[in-house]
């Protein structure tokens, strides 16, 4: 089985340096996190953007959709800003076939408290599990992003009611 895994940028890759929260995107960190996770499948990690979320646009996210489209795998993880998330993963619903789970951290990968390799982790195994679709991978829930909404106060994706 081979995951093929898009970084579009995002909390999870940012590079913090100094207490201004003055940042940069960096190099996608999926790769430092499943070297040390010891995963046992083959992947390809492709970094198509290194945004924070707020700054993606259309053009950017048809890029993502075009890049997923013309992906011969069919099990797709793609690393994200948590702010539009949801928006992106509503585009990416005209994709038909393959198992697309995107997921993103409230904070880097690189600090000592994240949710960015549970958060990756929990993206592994639903994309290899579920059946065909899009859907986000985030605190320690498989959500349908049609009824996804991101809670800023509590730092968490909930189910959208109504």
């Amino acid at each position: 089985m081979k995951i093929k895994f898009f970084a579009t940028g995002g909390t999870i890759d940012k590079i913090y340096f100094d207490a201004l929260s003055t940042y940069e995107i960096g190099c996608p960190k999926i790769k430092d996190i499943l070297t040390e996770a010891l995963v046992n499948f083959t992947y390809e990690v492709n970094s198509l953007t290194k945004k924070d979320s707020l700054d993606l646009n259309d053009r950017d996210r048809n890029k993502i959709l075009n890049a997923v489209r013309e992906e011969e795998c069919r099990r797709i993880v793609i690393t994200h800003g948590t702010d539009t998330m949801v928006k992106t993963a509503q585009t990416l619903k005209q994709v038909k076939g393959k198992t697309i789970v995107l997921t993103g951290a409230m904070a880097p990968a690189s600090f000592k408290i994240t949710d960015a390799q549970f958060n990756l982790g929990l993206a592994v195994a639903a994309v290899q599990t579920l059946p065909s679709g899009v859907y986000l991978a985030v605190n320690g829930r498989i959500l349908n992003p049609d009824r996804a909404i991101k809670n800023r106060e509590r730092k968490m994706f909930e189910k959208k009611y109504g």
